[in-house]
């Protein structure tokens, strides 16, 4: 009976997860997508409770106590990290959390080949289900360590790095060959191993310019691995969960990858630049810089008609949301038509900048796509890329020889003036010099970018008088 119960209870979460995707398609339907998913969640983990009770040789009680165990650590961890964790630090808490289901499909792989009867088919779902695991973990360490600044966002360049991941995976595809032939422990273990080394060396290779990818690419591995777990479980909708997971991760890959001209193949082989944030070397400037005040761009921004704003991740860092969105309030309260373009990887976490600009309350009908607002530049009086470096380089279409060379960029240099807030003269993550800033229509506002646009806020405020409220 209750099993009935709980694959009833699976069958309406699974509809709600694909509800819920369906509703983080888009910016005004993903609050709805997220509620949808947290319920869906919920009944699922209600139904794996009933079923837990329903398959446990334990006293009902004593089943209950451990599970509600579990749940309390877990909750407990949750909430801590969803309160502590700062937006910046999205991309790296979502790496740790994609490694957390990597390490849980090694462990099921390894309980279900120690406790469950062995035959070609399981032996198969194990193998594979500890590989994929294991290849998640470690590479989602390795991107945390990266994104997080303790590990250098440069590519590691291994002699015959390619080889070595070839010959990783035709090593792997003799010890399943062992495995199921003998269903022994060392092939397994072996295997596990090389998983895992593969898994740090494949992210370990791939650049700080290519992280967004990295992200999506972990998110559809987790996904795999979580599928793999349900076949080794038994549990449909750990395989319909996991499927969708990992198919949408890959999908999300495969757009990142079109929005950087790149191939899923090239970012697996290595990434962009050399050593991501250092400062240029003398021999890397193409031109004299000029300065501007945060007075002048306020009076900038008052004669212009049209303004376009390109957000990049150091906007994040420097928590200038909301003041951006204070300013953008007051130019179009003086009738300054004002609008955002936003790059497909602008920042470390895919949409990671829409979620910014949404978090301070921006209006979602002015926030535009690349392709959006490229053809629209050419026209547009001032724009003000404000933490923004790899995604604004003309470089991608004009050096040939450029690391990111045939990344579609947004086109700023094309208006009339363009004010780049910037702490310093460095490189960006993907360590390619930027010719933008040398232009003779771009000025530099150095500093932290909130207190430039507060400064600047407060000049528009002294010179127009406007009220937000």
């Amino acid at each position: 009976m209750l099993t009935s119960i709980a694959q009833a209870v699976y069958v309406v979460a699974a509809l709600l997860f694909i509800l819920s995707l369906a509703g983080l398609s888009g910016q005004a339907s993903a609050r709805r997508g997220n509620v949808l998913g947290m319920v869906g969640m919920g009944l699922a983990l209600g139904a794996t409770v009933l079923l837990a009770v329903d398959a446990s040789e334990r006293p009902v009680l004593v089943t209950l106590l451990l599970i509600a165990l579990v749940f309390a650590i877990g909750t407990t961890v949750g909430v801590w990290r969803a309160r502590s964790v700062e937006m910046t630090q999205m991309p790296e808490l979502i790496a740790v959390l994609h490694s957390f289901v990597g390490l849980a499909a090694v462990l099921v792989g390894v309980n279900s080949y120690l406790t469950a009867e062995a035959d070609v088919v399981h032996q198969v779902e194990v193998f594979l289900g500890v590989f994929i695991g294991a290849v998640t973990f470690t590479g989602s360490i390795v991107a945390y360590l990266k994104l997080s600044a303790r590990m250098s966002s440069a590519p590691l360049m291994l002699p015959g790095r390619n080889l070595l991941n070839l010959a990783a995976l035709v090593v792997s595809i003799g010890l399943m060959v062992w495995f199921v032939a003998t269903n022994g422990v060392v092939p397994l273990l072996a295997m596990t191993v090389v998983a895992l080394a593969l898994g740090w060396h494949l992210v370990a290779s791939i650049g700080g310019g290519d992280m967004p990818v990295v992200v999506s690419m972990l998110n559809s591995y987790s996904g795999w691995a979580a599928a793999a777990a349900g076949f080794m479980l038994g549990n449909d909708l750990l395989i319909v969960t996991g499927a969708l997971v990992g198919s949408s991760g890959a999908i999300l890959s495969y757009l990142m990858c079109r929005a950087m001209n790149r191939s899923f193949i090239s970012v697996i082989l290595g990434g962009f630049g050399a050593e991501g944030g250092a400062a240029p070397a003398a021999g890397d400037v193409v031109g004299e810089h000029r300065e501007v005040l945060a007075p002048e761009v306020a009076d900038l921004l008052l004669e212009a008609r049209r303004v376009v704003i390109t957000p990049g991740y150091g906007m994040a860092v420097a928590k200038a949301q909301y003041p951006v969105a204070d300013l953008v309030q007051r130019l179009r309260g003086a009738g300054v038509d004002v609008r955002f373009g936003v790059h497909p990887v602008a920042g470390r976490l895919p949409g990671h900048m829409n979620v910014l600009l949404a978090e301070a309350k921006v209006p979602y009908d002015i926030v535009l796509e690349m392709d959006e607002i490229n053809d629209d530049l050419a026209e547009t009086d001032v724009v003000l890329v404000i933490g923004a470096n790899d995604t604004v380089n003309p470089a991608a279409l004009e050096d040939p020889g450029s690391p990111i060379a045939g990344m579609p960029v947004l086109e700023v240099w094309k208006a009339k003036h363009v004010v780049v807030f910037k702490r310093s003269m460095a490189t960006g993550y993907a360590g390619v010099q930027n010719p933008l800033f040398f232009r003779e229509n771009t000025a530099m506002l150095f500093g932290d970018a909130k207190d430039q646009v507060e400064r600047i806020v407060q000049a528009v405020q002294a010179r127009t008088g406007v009220a937000v409220g």
